[in-house]
């Protein structure tokens, strides 16, 4: 398996994809405190958590399919949200850029930017 399968079958496996980030082939949406992560280094496949910017690497592997696997393994087997949980959180993926834009507008009203006077 490649990074572009992993991706596909996480997504099928129902994992949000604001658990794992697979560098140049899926982002994190919304940067939650803690997710894992993928990467090639220059002799090595990486797989690691970031926690608050932080960055810990698991284990590394020799070739990308066995870091695919085992990422897979990983998140698949992760302890599932109950759905009351996991609906807060579609719902504010799914409305990411009017967020935003409330959250400047809230900012510019209270700094008193858009005041005239």
């Amino acid at each position: 398996m490649d990074s572009a399968e992993l991706v596909e079958r996480l997504r099928d496996a129902g994992v949000p994809g604001a658990f794992y980030e697979i560098a140049g082939i899926h982002d994190v949406p919304v940067e939650p405190d803690a997710y894992y992560f993928l990467s090639r280094e220059a002799d090595a496949w990486t797989v690691g958590l970031r926690q608050r910017s932080q960055e810990s690497v698991i284990r590394r592997f020799g070739t990308e399919a066995e870091a695919c696997e085992y990422l897979y393994d990983t998140l698949t087997h992760l302890p599932r949200p109950s759905s009351e949980a996991t609906e807060p959180l579609e719902r504010l993926l799914a409305n990411t850029e009017e967020i935003q834009r409330q959250a400047w507008e809230d900012f510019h009203r209270g700094s008193g930017a858009a005041d005239d006077s």
